[in-house]
């Protein structure tokens, strides 16, 4: 299934200070660049990937939006990494090194990009099952652009996460509906 409108997917990840009040902080943010509610997962924790042996469980979500007019993966990854660097983000001195907040644009309504700043959809997108699981939770039929299967399926390939799972729920949106479900 493709996103029927023009829409991005953001993936959230945090395991340094209040992970939680962080990522929802940075969702609070990324709607102010949205045309309608921002479509919020459950926050899951997750075993680190590639990271250092003694880095701390991580806390992920995702989202989705509907870019302002005007807006571009350009603007929004800029954006993106303002909201990392206001949350305390230093330049990496270790790859994958523990950080208070992590956010990456994993796709853009089915463009493709290969800069040295941006590549859509994200590379490695789909072999993380902290990034796949909670799209899924927003958009189980959603296929990633290039790909051959739906992130459904993507996960049923993956190795299994004995920590993931869910921490907190999706937010309930103002009018009362989750903000996952529209």
């Amino acid at each position: 299934m493709a996103l029927e409108t023009l829409q991005a997917v953001v993936a959230f990840g945090s395991n340094l200070g209040d992970s939680v009040s962080l990522i929802g902080a940075a969702m609070d943010r990324l709607e102010e660049r949205s045309l309608r509610p921002l479509r919020r997962s459950s926050l899951w924790t997750s075993t680190p990937v590639d990271c250092p042996a003694d880095s701390p469980v991580f806390i992920n979500a995702a989202a989705i939006l509907e870019p302002l007019s005007g807006e571009s993966p350009e603007s929004l990854l800029a954006f993106l990494q303002r909201l990392e660097v206001e949350a305390g983000r230093r330049p990496k001195v270790v790859h994958n090194e523990s950080r208070p907040l992590d956010l990456d644009l994993i796709a853009w309504s089915g463009q493709t990009r290969d800069t040295p700043r941006l590549i859509l959809p994200h590379p490695r997108a789909r072999e993380r099952r902290f990034v796949l699981q909670p799209l899924a939770e927003l958009e189980p039929g959603f296929r990633l652009q290039g790909g051959d299967a739906p992130i459904a399926t993507l996960l049923e390939r993956l190795p299994a996460d004995a920590l993931l799972r869910v921490v907190a729920p999706a937010p309930i949106h103002p009018r009362g509906r989750l903000s996952a479900q529209g």
